[in-house]
């Protein structure tokens, strides 16, 4: 199974950016799929997540501002970033939560990560 995200870049504040992440491979099914976003010299944190059924959880300093959606038949997820501010400057990691053939358990994946930096 393979992460591929796209759609980082600069911006100023107050702009926008949207960041997808398609999913390949042999994937039977999703239990969730999200963003991280990893700052330097901080942990690595949950912006979005979405489940399989379509409900959403947010981090509190991008509710609001940050909408996650996926399309299953592409098996990709989307992260719409606005009113971007200078301390979204991280990079965001993908994350899948998904069983894979043939051994059918319940694994994490990452995506390599994409650099999002926004100036004031």
């Amino acid at each position: 199974v393979r992460l591929v995200e796209s759609g980082g870049g600069l911006v100023q504040a107050g702009g926008s950016l949207r960041l997808s992440c398609a999913a390949s491979g042999s994937i039977f099914s999703f239990n969730a799929m999200g963003w991280y976003r990893q700052a330097p010299g901080k942990q690595r944190e949950l912006v979005a997540v979405i489940s399989s059924g379509g409900s959403t959880n947010y981090a509190d300093s991008v509710k609001g501002r940050f909408t996650i959606s996926g399309d299953n038949a592409e098996n990709t997820v989307y992260l719409q970033m606005n009113s971007l501010k200078p301390e979204d400057t991280a990079v965001y990691y993908c994350n899948a939560r998904l069983r894979s053939m043939p051994a059918m358990t319940l694994t994490e994946y990452w995506g390599q990560g994409t650099q999002v930096t926004v100036s004031s």
